[in-house]
């Protein structure tokens, strides 16, 4: 913060001159979220799937391969990416059901709202998933521009619960309404059929082309939070059947088509040496979709869980000119950390309450000697902490968690049957063994020492369970 203010000093010093040379180096920044992606979904990290576009992209650009969420689910998780919080910090945890009395709580400053304060225009092309009232819909959370689901796209009334359980089907129509496209805080179109659902991609998609093109003559914030690749998997006719790798691999080639629309229209503004890119995801894959599901390999575990398989996301930071291309980072970065970057990049102040990302911008450009931020990342699941790490050791803490294995895998959109094991304390060395399958907390008992006291320290501020803490703000609720 003082820096902050030492900036603005100066900025006052030095007259319009200052002012006007950092506003022309304002970048816009543009982030690309992906719904229930899996660390080897895409070509870049190992995928077979053809996705030339993110192939394309991470060769222009910089892979961050131990790149975490907040939590192995999707409301906590953008919760995160939105203020630069860990998500339990703002009280946002699991996923927000259709009609849910609470959401992101409005007082929060959300990345969009800080980058307004220096002249941003704001959009949102996508799912929100922050709650579904109208005070927490995107139009009041600092973005001018708002198309999208405001859930998942399984929250409907063709659930499929309701086709496997037609018995409950009325209590699911109940708990799902139909599903309904939100312009602004408006419902515009009701009811949604399968048939719109394949059209998802190719929406959002054109109107972020169409937001580009009007705003490229000022600096923008785009924020493209895709429904695909959650199940139900919908895909347009163009790709049905093109990847050669079944409906999954179609759905992710036409996200990498998306991809390629929104880098071409920023070459084609000539916004390329000014406008960073960030592709990323919520969390990792729903395993038990089987055939309709990603795959977090080598890591252990997927969506809903706090392994590594749950919490890293495959992640691309594009920036010609100012990201070093064809580059890798190992160091441990958050989707917390873009807010504090993004600001850091546009000149413009951190939001006034605590916040817990980082200015990663040493790790964006290859500083030399760049490392990780963090030295102990709190993994809160089930309104529980589950998890603390740094950038090399992992310390787990006794949880029960839920897993596929020796389990039948679901088919075709059909799920299939988790079961729940406990796990005791453990640690993990990430560095040596990213898939988590060797505990050496014996061997190492001076690490599990420091971990488990940020552990402590961490519950202290945050607390657990239905002890909050000190350092939780309240939630967004929604009064009738």
């Amino acid at each position: 913060m003082k820096h902050i203010l030492f900036l603005f000093a100066f900025a006052y010093a030095a007259g319009c001159c200052f002012t006007t040379a950092f506003a022309a180096d304002t970048p816009n920044v543009i982030v690309i979220f992906i719904d229930d992606m899996g660390y080897a979904d895409i070509g870049p990290f190992g995928s077979e799937t053809p996705t030339p576009n993110l192939d394309r992209m991470a060769a222009e650009g910089r892979r961050f391969t131990n790149f975490t969420v907040s939590s192995g689910v999707c409301s906590a998780s953008r919760s995160a990416l939105m203020t630069g919080c860990i998500h339990w910090r703002v009280n946002i945890n699991g996923a927000l059901p259709p009609n849910s009395q609470i959401g992101l709580n409005p007082d929060e400053e959300t990345i969009a709202e800080v980058l307004k304060k220096k002249g941003y225009a704001t959009a949102i092309f996508g799912k929100w998933h922050l709650g579904d009232k109208p005070e927490f819909l995107p139009p009041n959370q600092g973005f001018d521009e708002y198309f999208g689901l405001p859930y998942s796209n399984d929250m409907w009334n063709r659930h499929p619960d309701v086709a496997k359980f037609p018995e409950q089907a009325v209590n699911n129509k109940r708990k799902y309404p139909p599903l309904t496209f939100i312009e602004g805080t408006k419902p515009v179109s009701e009811n949604l059929t399968p048939e719109d659902q394949k059209t998802l991609t190719t929406r959002y998609t054109e109107r972020a082309v169409q937001f580009i093109e009007k705003h490229k003559d000022a600096p923008f914030f785009l924020y493209v939070p895709h429904n695909m690749v959650h199940v139900p998997l919908f895909v347009s006719d163009k790709f049905a059947g093109k990847s050669g790798k079944g409906l999954f691999g179609d759905v992710v080639m036409e996200l990498d088509w998306s991809v390629g629309q929104i880098l071409e229209a920023v070459r084609k503004n000539g916004l390329d040496k000014k406008t960073l890119v960030v592709f990323t995801a919520d969390n990792g894959p729903w395993l038990n979709f089987g055939n309709h599901a990603g795959s977090a390999k080598p890591l252990r575990e997927g969506k809903g869980t706090s392994w590594e398989g749950g919490v890293r996301e495959p992640a691309i930071f594009w920036y010609p000119g100012k990201i070093p291309a064809n580059t890798v980072c190992n160091e441990l970065v958050s989707t917390v950390d873009i807010l504090p970057t993004a600001a850091a990049l546009a000149g413009a102040p951190l939001p006034e309450k605590k916040i817990d990302g980082k200015d990663i911008r040493p790790l964006l450009f290859g500083e030399k000697g760049a490392v990780s931020p963090h030295t102990a990342f709190p993994i809160y699941f089930n309104r529980q902490l589950q998890a603390v790490r740094d950038n090399r050791w992992k310390l787990i803490l006794p949880h029960q968690y839920r897993t596929m294995e020796g389990q039948e895998l679901g088919k075709d959109g059909s799920p299939g049957q988790y079961i729940q094991k406990k796990t005791g304390t453990a640690l993990y060395d990430l560095l040596n063994d990213v898939s988590e399958t060797a505990d050496v907390s014996a061997q190492h008992p001076e690490i599990v020492k420091r971990l488990q006291a940020a552990a402590d320290e961490i519950r202290a501020e945050l607390g657990e369970g239905d002890n909050l803490g000190p350092g939780v703000r309240p939630a967004g609720k929604h009064i009738n």
